[in-house]
């Protein structure tokens, strides 16, 4: 394992890369990241480097968001069937006839999608400034809002927009949680605060003690006073939380189907460090966007990072 993290680490320096990760994925993956966080937050981050290379070790359409805020950088991601569950279930032809039935509202798309749907939507937003966009739409406007149905309605629930029309889509993950494990989990450790993802089904968000993002997940365990905590999001996030609180205890919450005690993404696990390393020393699996259609997905994540939500 050593030598692979070495070889990774002077092909970086040698070709100037910088090397993403987020938080779902492998423990070892994030260990040898130059930066870890949610996908746009990296995105971000890497399109204010002089890196050359962007190696984004996660699902497509993030490596997708990198290229989008960085046109003039190699985006490459170390396995190109890491797709996403949610991403897949809203496909931009699909969305674009969706969407003529709803000519005169706003289009609001959580930035899990594919450079498609981007370039359909008016204004992106992330799970951590979503109730913060759809506030800033005045009452009058009307919505749509995709592909995640789940955080939707709690957006709905948050904001008190019920007219908002919410796409039908959902991530296989935050979508398969055990409301009745959990309250088993919160029988056994009554003292544990339960942290979820605002992606999960209302059902689940009942039993929550708070609700956020990845980030604010992260930063609500180590600022709380709690000890123990019952995580319902993507397992992966236990290492970066073990890590910044090494005293407390982190449960994953399970799924309906399984007793493990995890539930995991497959699509994140597909990456590697042998895949890191593979893209690295081959420059393979390289991201690219139609300029036109890149310019337009653009659009809408600069009307959200410009708004400074």
């Amino acid at each position: 394992m050593s030598d692979i993290k070495s070889e990774i680490s002077k092909l970086k320096k040698n070709k100037n890369a910088v090397i993403l990760a987020h938080y779902y994925t492998r423990p070892e993956v994030q260990d040898i990241a130059d930066f870890i966080g949610d996908s746009l937050a990296l995105s971000h981050k890497a399109s204010l480097t002089d890196a050359d290379i962007i190696v984004f070790a996660g699902v497509h359409f993030m490596a997708e968001t990198a290229k989008i805020l960085s046109p003039d950088k190699k985006v490459l991601i170390p396995d190109p069937e890491a797709g996403c569950s949610l991403a897949d279930s809203c496909e931009a032809v699909k969305f674009s006839r969706f969407l003529k039935d709803y000519p005169d509202h706003i289009v609001v798309s959580y930035v899990n999608t594919s450079v498609g749907v981007k370039a359909l939507t008016d204004i992106c937003c992330t799970s951590g400034n979503a109730v913060q966009v759809i506030k800033s739409i005045p009452a009058d406007k009307k919505i749509v809002f995709g592909p995640d149905r789940n955080l939707g309605n709690y957006l709905k629930s948050v904001t008190g927009r019920n007219d908002m029309v919410v796409w039908d889509g959902a991530c296989h993950v935050h979508e398969e949680f055990s409301v009745e494990k959990i309250l088993e989990l919160k029988r056994q450790y009554p003292e544990a605060k339960v942290l979820a993802h605002p992606e999960c089904k209302k059902t689940v968000l009942l039993t929550a003690d708070y609700i956020g993002s990845t980030a604010a997940l992260l930063k609500y365990a180590s600022e709380s006073k709690t000890d123990i905590f019952i995580v319902v999001t993507e397992s992966g996030i236990l290492h970066q939380m073990q890590k910044d609180n090494p005293s407390k205890r982190f449960i994953a919450a399970p799924p309906v189907d399984s007793t493990c005690g995890c539930n995991d993404c497959n699509y994140m696990k597909l990456v590697t460090l042998e895949k890191i390393y593979d893209v690295l020393l081959n420059e393979k699996n390289e991201v690219h966007i139609n300029e036109e259609l890149r310019k337009k997905a653009e659009g809408s994540i600069l009307r959200m990072l410009n708004s400074k939500f």
